[in-house]
């Protein structure tokens, strides 16, 4: 018996920025482990937005992540149970509950509670992400 490839779907309010940033650290992760293929990796937003942030573009862009040409996409109930695993980034986004989904959230770092904008904030953010997506790797793939 052949069992299912790990399955996981990233989710924020917009897509636009957070949750594009876990799917393409994700995907580095694996790809530098030489696994890119061992978990199928999406997401989603719950109110996306038009575009891609391009500040978080540019900090993954840093350590070898293109997100550029990603596109925020709507998320479905559908989507839920294809992965079967969804990560919600942040405490603003709420998804539903769908028997067979396991979610779990990542309250991640929001250095502008700290007075910490721009640039910066933005890589403190990605760092934490990449933080919590070798974590998810190790139990995952």
């Amino acid at each position: 018996m052949n069992p299912r490839k790990p399955a996981v779907l990233f989710v924020c309010v917009k897509n636009g920025g957070k949750s594009q940033m876990a799917a393409g650290l994700m995907l580095k992760e694996l790809t530098d482990q030489g696994r890119p293929d061992a978990v199928d990796i999406s997401s989603a937003g719950t109110l996306p937005g038009k575009q891609i942030n391009a500040l978080s573009a540019e900090v993954l862009n840093e350590v070898g992540v293109d997100i550029t040409g990603q596109r925020p996409t709507q998320l479905t109930e559908e989507a839920m149970l294809d992965a079967g695993h969804v990560v919600v980034l942040g405490a603003e986004a709420k998804v539903p509950e769908l028997e067979g989904v396991t979610v779990e959230r990542w309250i991640t770092d929001e250095p502008s509670e700290r007075g910490i904008e721009g640039r910066e904030r933005m890589e403190l953010v990605r760092d934490d992400i990449q933080r919590h997506v070798k974590e998810l790797v190790a139990r995952l793939a």
